[in-house]
């Protein structure tokens, strides 16, 4: 990168604070703007909020293997968020889409097989995978609204729906780690 190119790039980032959205728009990545409250926003917002918290799940202890996968899945959503934010650009790739069902079949080749449906919890960081997981189906809904209004890669839904798959698996995976088992829900526990 030469000196003005990145004096170009850092100056792009240099002031936070601009005032432009002070009358409730905001500006997309191809210089146009938008709501605040436009569902291209709204489906940013729920990437970024998901990206943010597995930044907090990155916190915890776990196998190197998972938080390799998960620092991985926070560029992936960081390309995610650039296509989001640029009409009409596919960013997200089929090979995306490929790692993460193969990492979702490795790491669940380990865990036993599930009989019963699992309550989020066991230890902190299997509980924030699986509150990630809910993040990532939010994104996914507001996402599938976008695309019913202006058409999203096929690359991007399938990404965010596999993300879902996955991160449940790491809820599991983590448990274990952590020398828990799975938390499994009791039919009618509380029904007499």
């Amino acid at each position: 990168m030469n000196d003005t190119e990145h004096e170009r790039k850092g100056n792009r980032l240099s002031k936070i604070v601009t005032r432009t959205g002070d009358a409730g728009t905001t500006g997309l990545g191809d210089g146009s703007r938008t709501t605040k409250d436009s569902l291209r926003i709204d489906a940013i917002g729920e990437v970024d909020e998901l990206n943010s918290g597995l930044g907090v799940l990155l916190c915890e202890e776990m196998p190197e293997a998972m938080r390799a996968a998960l620092l991985d899945i926070q560029n992936d959503l960081f390309d995610l968020g650039g296509e989001l934010c640029l009409p009409g650009m596919e960013v997200m790739k089929d090979a995306q889409v490929a790692r993460l069902e193969a990492q979702a079949e490795a790491f669940n080749a380990d865990l036993p097989r599930l009989k019963e449906f699992i309550l989020p919890g066991g230890t902190r960081a299997a509980a924030l995978a699986h509150l990630s997981r809910t993040v990532c189906r939010r994104a996914e809904r507001a996402m599938v609204r976008l695309h019913g209004a202006e058409p999203l890669s096929d690359a991007a839904r399938r990404y965010i729906n596999r993300l879902s798959d996955l991160l449940f698996i790491l809820g599991r995976a983590l448990n274990r780690a952590g020398g828990r088992g799975d938390v499994l829900w009791q039919k009618g526990k509380n029904a007499a």
